[in-house]
């Protein structure tokens, strides 16, 4: 049997669907988590559980939406789980009024039922189901209590409801159109309908529910609760914007200043060690010169230049989990959607910016919970501004080296800078490319939550073991390249000096684009930025490499050092590189994901030159002032 699970935004659903089948899909308190659907198996039987798009009505058009839409009014459903957030019924319950005119049988599962007693409200479950006409059960997925009743009720014959909730006239009016449809009858001519006389269908659903609630819902004795108290400070007018900038700003502190300056020394003396010992050892057992090179000069030094930054990466994807789980994300897209709509956007972009801020080919596929075409495409070539995980390799060691004892404030500051540059920019695209008015956002907020533990643990070790993946295979073959180019010359010859080698050779063809950032010629610096087409982390790993293969060693401590080939940097020069690589063209992952989204290599391109060019300028300037000020 497959079994579709299927539920507004922040009801619950994949975390139920991770406590039916013992997945760990990515649980998060706001709209577009489940941005494809996901399948699974249920525990202890055969049937196939899919985990789709959170909607709040199968008559709207986003591309989430559509998702479920197809799915549901597919013939490869064989039953709906209807995941309703007992503590917003009302609401939830307009979904599921639209699920039951389809021809698949639905379960309601009513979910957080943990949460009614703290609240002071009673839901009689029993009657709900006598109204509806629905199998009805308390679950709560979180706590994983009411599963196993729940995999029993699955187990029964569940029949096809057809509820007549509307008037005679309107009942009488889908009668004749039914007619016109061979399957999913009474679905879409209540559709139909609804194009004619949309405001009359909403009201009647609408007096259908206020109607079953009212039986069903005793709301007496509702108390007052934690979240709304909470609110009233979070989302204070006054308050919610320097809490979201203190909030922001202690998550890189934490990450890149407290952490970075406790660990990058010691993970480099741990990968130097390493390096030193296996190039002994390879030596003593008579490897080849070129083989050790290979191995020491080259995947050592650049997969664990990466590696380095492993700790500050951990202490980031916690904060972000954090956030995420506890409910606190879904408030920062509340209040910045007034904000954001002065500049073409709404709360529905900073969906994507969030998720970006992990990884920006999600953060990109994101961008499908927005229904405005406009406001999608300047989403998706915006999106990749964000500071994304493979870029804090760059942050983290330019900070801590050139900035070492403000190297939290440097970090944080780059990630509004990041904020102010995309707000400009989404500005003048509005302006002169897309001139439509930008979408409503509307959203639920949810409860605040304690952060489950199992959940985020599992949700850092997946990004962290993500990333580790990444090192192995990507970085891995592209230091095997940059050790390659070092270590031969255009005429192929081996062991030649850095300086004479091919990369070098490509390098100094294009230094010059570089200058008016570096304020130097740099080859080295030119190609790590260039590699940063491949993955962001590339550029740190590179340079790690050039380092190394020049004698400096792998202790980053050493990269900078005087008379050295990366020696040549200042504050002014350092925050300037790190600007170009956060904001230039992204990794080829994440062009990929926006030529997929955008359906046009002209768009892409468009967008690819318009993030380079405007790194490039703003880096310029960042030297320029930075020289001017002294360094």
């Amino acid at each position: 049997m497959k079994i579709a699970l299927v539920g507004n935004q922040n009801s619950g659903k994949t975390t139920l669907f991770n406590a039916l089948t013992g997945s760990n899909q990515k649980i998060g308190n706001w709209p577009g988590v489940t941005i494809e659907k996901k399948s699974g198996v249920i525990k202890g039987t055969d049937h196939e559980l899919v985990d789709l798009p959170g909607i709040y009505s199968m008559f709207s058009y986003s591309e989430e939406e559509k998702i479920s839409r197809e799915v549901i009014l597919s013939k490869d459903i064989d039953l709906i789980i209807n995941v309703i957030d007992v503590t917003s019924i009302e609401r939830s319950l307009y979904l599921t009024t639209q699920l039951m005119e389809s021809d698949v049988p639905v379960v309601i599962a009513l979910n957080m039922s943990d949460l009614l007693l703290k609240k002071g409200i009673v839901v009689d479950e029993k009657k709900l189901e006598e109204e509806l006409g629905v199998k009805v059960v308390k679950v709560s997925a979180l706590k994983e209590e009411g599963i196993d009743e729940l995999k029993k009720i699955i187990e029964l014959d569940n029949k096809i409801v057809e509820k007549k909730i509307f008037s005679k006239e309107i009942e009488s009016k889908i009668s004749v159109i039914s007619n016109e449809f061979s399957d999913n009858k009474r679905f879409y001519s209540v559709e139909k309908l609804e194009k004619e006389m949309d405001e009359i269908i909403a009201n009647e659903r609408y007096e259908y529910i206020c109607d079953v609630k009212n039986k069903c819902v005793d709301m007496s004795n509702k108390k007052e609760s934690v979240t709304d108290k909470l609110d009233k400070v979070f989302l204070n007018k006054w308050l919610a914007l320097p809490i979201f900038v203190v909030i922001m700003f202690l998550v890189y502190y934490l990450s890149v200043g407290v952490v970075g300056t406790y660990t990058v020394d010691l993970m480099d003396s741990l990968v130097g060690s390493a390096g030193e010992s296996l190039g002994a050892y390879l030596e003593k057992i008579g490897t080849s010169s070129w083989l050790v090179s290979l191995i020491v000069d080259g995947i050592i030094a650049g997969v664990g230049a990466v590696l380095n930054f492993i700790p500050q990466l951990i202490i980031l994807f916690l904060c972000i989990a954090l956030l995420e789980t506890s409910g606190y994300m879904s408030r920062i897209a509340f209040f910045l959607d007034m904000v954001f709509k002065k500049f073409g956007l709404s709360g529905k972009t900073l969906v994507p910016f969030i998720v970006g801020s992990g990884c920006s080919v999600p953060g990109i596929m994101a961008t499908r919970t927005i229904e405005n075409k406009d406001e999608r495409e300047m989403s998706i070539m915006l999106t990749p501004f964000v500071p994304c995980s493979a870029k804090l390799p760059i942050i983290a060691l330019f900070t801590g080296y050139f900035f070492t004892d403000k190297s939290g404030f440097v970090s944080a500051s780059l990630y509004f800078l990041a904020i102010l540059l995309i707000l400009i920019l989404a500005l003048v695209m509005k302006k002169y490319m897309y001139k439509n008015e930008s979408s409503t956002f509307i959203s639920e907020l949810p409860e605040y939550k304690v952060p489950s533990f199992k959940y985020v643990f599992n949700d850092v070790l997946d990004k962290v073991l993500s990333f580790i993946k990444r090192a192995g295979s990507v970085i891995l073959v592209s230091s095997m390249i940059v050790w390659f180019l070092l270590s031969f010359s255009f005429k192929l010859e081996y062991g030649v000096d850095i300086e004479n080698s091919m990369l070098a050779g490509i390098g100094k063809t294009f230094s010059w684009v570089f200058y008016p950032m570096l304020g130097e010629l740099s080859w080295g610096a030119t190609v790590s930025a260039i590699q940063g087409l491949v993955a962001k982390e590339q550029v740190v790993s590179s340079m790690a490499i050039i380092a190394n293969m020049s004698e400096e060693g792998l202790n980053s401590s050493l990269l900078f050092s005087e008379g050295g080939i990366f020696g040549f940097f200042s504050g002014a020069s350092a925050y300037a590189f790190i600007v170009f690589n956060l904001f230039s063209a992204p990794c080829f992952g994440a062009i990929g994901a926006m030529k997929k989204e955008l359906g046009s290599t002209k768009k892409t391109l468009f967008a690819v030159a318009l993030q380079t060019t405007v790194a490039w300028i703003l880096a310029s300037l960042v030297y320029l002032i930075g020289t001017l000020l002294g360094g």
